[in-house]
């Protein structure tokens, strides 16, 4: 939690860029997980946290636009609560700490809404995305499930996307605490990474690590010597000599701020002569994004940039051919990296997609692409000073997407398939950084980078 002035100048910021009408912002309910006392960990929806901070179940906050009033609705605790989860501030303590001083009773929350809706004024929501949030809003305004998204204010969408892209100061120093924990979780993930070893054992490892920084992983961890795909959180597997482990994991501080990183490592310590080429390909593409990415520039232009020396890269190891140029724009390299280069953090390590990925990372200017692998680019438009994002150039070996290509021909004037066909059992690499946009370029976060050039990897995996 931040000064009381933070959240103030968050919600009168947010007054200031809406039209007309009162701005509902809802918190999360405990949510069960197998019964009603067994819930899941809790966690605050981040529109929430962002504007007023408080990290408790079953509360909402009300900013009027004309009257200039803040009110957040939560009820006090009773003696069997306390009974059972102890003491906790009275409400009006704990609205104090973020700046409300208005305070009064969750069931009045209905008894308002209604009436302002009555006197004919708008009521501005973001897009829910929990169920049981999706049921309160129908209750509360009178709207039929089916009909919810419709309703949902876009002018809200783009206010608090302008308002949380370009990250605070005391943001950013949230930020760097959770890339701090995300190196102690890489660089063991590195020293753990033995043959024999089970992968849930180091799984587990990373999770515990993030507990012990009094937070949790910012997502389920990603984790297989099957490293070709994307997001396995299948961790099943008893690591092999020689093969790749592909770990995409990262920290979520206790006020709610996200890292996320990738590295892929050899399962015994030693990159192969045919993995250190792919690899270094990878590690040419994420040090050219972070090169290039700067204010102005936009993303999809550092995305392509990184497509095209990864095109490069494995035309000299004679997985592809032709001119690299006609190559990437007809969407060749995608068979090898079918994803794109990264995407906004902060809040959310895929920071406010809840409101639209597509209001979040692109724009009138920066339209999204259709084109498989560049699709799937979650973050287009144009940078600027202090945004948060990731830099994650991959390179793929997916036998099921290679005989799709081969068998219908797909870019094949491109893409020498003979060759493909040895490595259909290489795996796959991802590196993934996060960035701060500067005045002038960007920087890393954290106190030191992860371990990346293949001799930092093997010397990290050999220490004690």
């Amino acid at each position: 939690m931040f000064a009381p002035d933070i959240y103030i100048n968050r919600r009168n910021n947010l007054r200031k860029m809406s039209p007309s009408g009162v701005i509902l912002l809802l918190g999360h309910d405990e949510a069960p997980l197998n019964y009603a006392g067994n819930t899941y960990r809790f966690r605050q929806d981040s529109n929430f946290l962002y504007f007023f901070g408080l990290s408790l179940p079953k509360l909402a906050g009300v900013i009027d636009i004309e009257e200039g009033t803040d009110c957040l609705y939560g009820d006090d605790i009773d003696v069997e609560d306390i009974i059972w989860n102890g003491d906790m501030l009275p409400m009006q303590q704990l609205a104090a700490k973020v700046g409300v001083s208005s305070v009064t009773s969750f069931e009045n929350l209905k008894i308002k809404l209604q009436s302002e809706i009555r006197k004919g004024r708008k009521i501005h929501f973001a897009p829910p995305y929990r169920s049981d949030t999706k049921i309160l809003l129908s209750d509360l305004l009178g709207l039929r499930i089916q009909n919810i998204e419709s309703y949902v204010s876009k002018k809200l969408v783009h206010s608090i996307v302008q308002l949380r892209s370009e990250k605070e100061e005391c943001e950013l120093a949230e930020i760097e605490n959770a890339s701090n924990t995300g190196y102690e979780m890489h660089t063991a993930a590195m020293r753990l990474c033995k043959p024999g070893i089970p992968e849930h054992v180091i799984a587990e490892a990373l999770e515990g690590i993030a507990a012990s920084a009094n937070g949790m992983t910012s997502f389920p961890v990603i984790l297989s010597q099957n490293s070709e795909i994307l997001h396995n959180h299948c961790h099943d597997n008893i690591l092999q000599q020689g093969r790749l482990m592909l770990t995409d994991a990262g920290a979520e501080t206790a006020s709610g701020y996200a890292s996320d990183f990738t590295r892929t490592v050899p399962v015994g310590g030693k990159f192969s002569s045919k993995q250190a080429d792919i690899y270094n390909i990878v590690l040419a593409a994420n040090n050219l994004a972070i090169k290039t990415a700067k204010p102005g520039i936009t993303y999809f232009e550092v995305h392509i940039a990184a497509a095209k020396l990864i095109a490069e890269g494995l035309k000299n190891v004679g997985l592809m051919k032709g001119n690299i140029d006609d190559a990437v724009c007809n969407g060749a390299h995608a068979m090898f990296f079918p994803h794109g280069l990264g995407h906004m953090m902060g809040l959310d390590v895929h920071d406010m997609e809840s409101l639209g990925e597509n209001y979040v990372g692109y724009d009138d200017e920066t339209v999204r692409s259709t084109q498989f692998g560049t699709a799937y680019l979650r973050l287009g438009r144009r940078l600027k000073k202090n945004f948060v994002l990731t830099v994650e150039p991959g390179i793929y070996f997916i036998p099921a997407l290679i005989a799709k290509w081969e068998n219908e021909k797909i870019n094949r004037s491109f893409i020498n398939f003979n060759k493909v066909h040895e490595y259909l059992d290489f795996g796959g690499i991802r590196l993934e950084d996060d960035i701060v946009i500067t005045d002038s370029g960007c920087r890393l976060t954290g106190k030191k980078r992860i371990p990346i050039t293949v001799e930092e990897v093997e010397n990290e995996m050999q220490s004690l």
